[in-house]
């Protein structure tokens, strides 16, 4: 009999592993009248054939191996799978009766028999498996190395409450069965534990195909999830062949790569398409008010209040926008932070499509004594209607720049700056407000947090716009860029925002014309898009022309920059929310929404209506 009595004092019964289940129970019901030792052993025995870890015989001369990491053999060591399946802190010491411990057969020697542990008494096995691994992950936890660059500081920096937490660990247990399962079904010696996984993946796959959210798993998930980890637990306890398991997770693997890959590309795609369309809900505002400006138009003030809009002695502010609700937080905040309202005047320009529905919105809503005056670009009566560039209401153009040093040295690294500017609109605004002298062009994008009637006294010393300025991008950094031999290599780049335009001096020093004709000129060359081209006619056309404000104005970034510091938003006059993430869109940064949603006016029945009100 195979592994029968063997040399070298051996046993004189040996229990062979792969005997039937029958061939046992005829067995000992042979050997019961001989003696009242032998129900012990066929008790042990009977748990050993349901429960054993299925340590499979080999011939006496083969010698399970497998691979490491990097691909040499060594020998297999069951002891040492099972002791790190269970768990570091395990020990040698088998909790689960699945995970014994068996050396393999050595030539010319005699396998003993298993050393099979019985659980204690009134324990759950179940439970015994699950806390150990459970134990196993706590400790993971603990010896977590905390250093620059790991992952574990940025998980634990960047924690949140991970959605459907249980519908992902049940997909991850599934992965696992799925990688086990064709090895431990070729196994004679336990199909009862194959029947199991089967069985367990029949079932969380009908779950998962059901339920996709954690609110729809049915109540009685956790035992199943409790079963299936109990049988990968002893899936993995088993003698199987490597090659199998590693094949499949293999498979696994490249198909979460494909899978990974096509939701990356997917993300960025949704991301471009979200950031550059107007959302549902601000188009269902804009489409409900302009519905009912035709329905009931209000009353034409404007005519009979032209001579205020156009009073010098007031305070204009212009905004280029064709944004209902982005406009009206940029006024609303500014009127709230001001005390003598009455002295001023917005003009929102914006386009044909949205024309009708900022009127209907702006004669419904007031903001204490400030007048609100709504133009259409497309009605203007302008002198350079003809040109194509000018033809339409352009927004500021907003910019990422990435460069090197001045030294243009091959070692020296490259740096990202994001900053916007002038559009092509602004540079109507001499032909648009002929009778002023002095206007604030305020970006649809900001917040106002203090009184800015400070900047009307502020003395520009001859220049024409006055600015923040962007330092960490100078002129000289952009020189191959702009490609200009008369670029001041020392002057610093500035951003829209919040600008102090000097009118007068403007059509002195004719801006708008010098914009036109490097316009002409850069797109006569045929290499560089519109964009580009104004961001270069932008900052050529004003240089030496920016007198600097101070830069506790504005303070931008808000709109890309997750890592802003608080007190330095609270104590800025004016926030930019400069960036892809606006904070209108869904996307936009949401510790920063806040700062620009308590100007909304929440009570208004369109916002309930397109489920604008937050």
């Amino acid at each position: 009999m195979k592994g029968g009595v063997g040399g070298g004092g051996g046993s004189s019964y040996t229990f062979h592993p792969k005997r039937r289940w029958r061939g046992f129970v005829v067995a000992v019901l042979g050997l019961v009248i001989l003696s009242m030792l032998v129900p012990l052993i066929f008790l042990l025995g009977l748990h050993n054939g349901f429960h054993s870890a299925g340590y499979v015989a080999e011939p006496r001369n083969a010698v399970p191996r497998s691979f490491d990491h990097y691909g040499n053999t060594r020998t297999w060591n069951q002891s040492e799978d099972v002791a790190e399946s269970l768990g570091k802190e395990a020990g040698n010491r088998t909790i689960d009766e699945d995970a014994t411990q068996v050396s393999p057969p050595k030539k010319g020697l005699s396998a003993p028999p298993p050393v099979m542990l019985k659980p204690p008494s009134g324990t759950n096995h179940s439970k015994i498996v699950v806390e150990v691994i459970k134990s196993v992950v706590d400790e993971s936890e603990k010896s977590c190395e905390l250093k620059f660059g790991s992952y574990c500081l940025w998980r634990q920096e960047h924690r949140e409450d991970m959605k459907d937490m249980m519908v992902k660990k049940l997909k991850d247990r599934l992965f696992v069965a799925r990688a086990y399962y064709p090895s431990v079904a070729k196994l004679p010696a336990h199909d009862k534990l194959s029947r199991e996984l089967k069985q367990n993946i029949q079932e969380l796959e009908r779950v998962l195909s059901e339920a996709s959210t954690d609110a729809e798993l049915p109540p009685q998930i956790g035992k199943k999830l409790t079963r299936m980890e109990v049988a990968i637990t002893r899936a993995k306890s088993i003698t199987v062949d490597c090659n199998n398991v590693d094949k499949k997770l293999r498979q696994i693997l490249d198909m979460t790569e494909d899978e990974a890959d096509f939701h990356r590309k997917q993300s960025a795609f949704l991301y471009q398409l979200a950031i550059h369309t107007t959302p549902k809900s601000h188009h269902c505002l804009s489409m409900r008010l302009t519905v009912e400006y035709f329905k009931s138009p209000p009353l034409d003030m404007e005519v009979q209040q032209e001579e205020k809009y156009m009073n010098p002695a007031s305070q204009h502010y212009v905004i280029f926008s064709k944004n209902v609700l982005a406009s009206t937080v940029v006024i609303n905040s500014t009127v709230m932070h001001t005390e003598e309202s009455g002295n001023q005047v917005f003009h929102v320009v914006t386009d044909g499509q949205n024309y009708f529905a900022m009127k209907l919105w702006f004669s419904r809503n007031t903001f204490r004594q400030a007048m609100v005056q709504v133009l259409n670009i497309e009605d203007l009566n302008l002198d350079h209607r003809d040109e194509a560039t000018l033809l339409d209401l352009s927004l500021p153009q907003e910019f990422h720049i990435s460069y090197g040093s001045a030294n243009n040295l091959p070692t020296s690294s490259m740096r990202t700056e994001y900053m916007s500017i002038f559009s092509h609109s602004h540079y109507l605004l001499p032909e648009i407000f002929q009778n002023l002298k002095k206007v604030v062009i305020l970006d649809d994008d900001i917040v106002v947090q203090q009184d800015l009637s400070a900047l009307w006294s502020i003395n520009m010393e001859g220049k024409v716009n006055g600015a923040v300025e962007f330092c960490a991008v100078r002129l000289g950094e952009l020189k191959s860029y702009l490609g200009e031999k008369g670029v001041d290599e020392h002057s610093c780049a500035w951003m829209s925002g919040l600008n102090i335009i000097d009118l007068v001096r403007w059509r002195e020093q004719d801006v708008t014309g010098l914009y036109r004709r490097l316009v002409q000129e850069k797109l006569s060359m045929g290499e560089e898009s519109l964009g580009h081209v104004a961001l270069r006619a932008s900052l050529l056309s004003f240089q030496d022309l920016v007198y600097a404000l101070d830069d506790t104005w504005v303070f931008s970034g808000l709109g890309h920059n997750y890592h802003l510091d608080t007190l330095a938003i609270k104590r800025a006059a004016v926030l930019h929310y400069n960036g892809n993430m606006k904070p209108w869109l869904e996307l936009g940064i949401p510790k920063y929404r806040n700062y620009w949603r308590k100007f909304l006016n929440l009570d208004e029945q369109y916002l309930t209506e397109c489920n604008l009100n937050p």
